[in-house]
């Protein structure tokens, strides 16, 4: 039988719940910012349990965090240009014909 362990649970569990809270996420943009940079950190949580028995856990990481950061200064860049235009961060106020 195939052992499963504690921390593959919990980012799966983390992958879920942020899954789960992205999608409830509407009003405000940071909200759902902060549910997609978990939904990274639990992937990579995720990555780790499953390349522990693998020799290939090292490359992967580097590469799963590199793009975590970018999408974190990316998201962020683009919350701080759209409340400097928009004035607020509310998802009701975008809309795709202003652009």
């Amino acid at each position: 039988m195939m052992k499963v362990s504690y921390l593959y649970m919990v980012a799966t569990t983390g992958v879920l719940f942020s899954l789960v809270t992205l999608s409830f996420q509407y009003k405000h943009l940071l909200s759902a910012l902060l549910s997609l940079e978990v939904m990274t950190l639990s992937l990579f949580i995720l990555l780790i349990s499953i390349s522990a028995n693998f020799n290939f856990e090292g490359p992967m990481c580097l590469i799963l965090i590199t793009m975590g950061a970018c999408e974190a200064s990316l998201g962020l860049a683009i919350l701080v240009s759209l409340i400097r235009t928009h004035g607020n961060d509310y998802v009701s106020s975008f809309s795709s014909q202003k652009c």
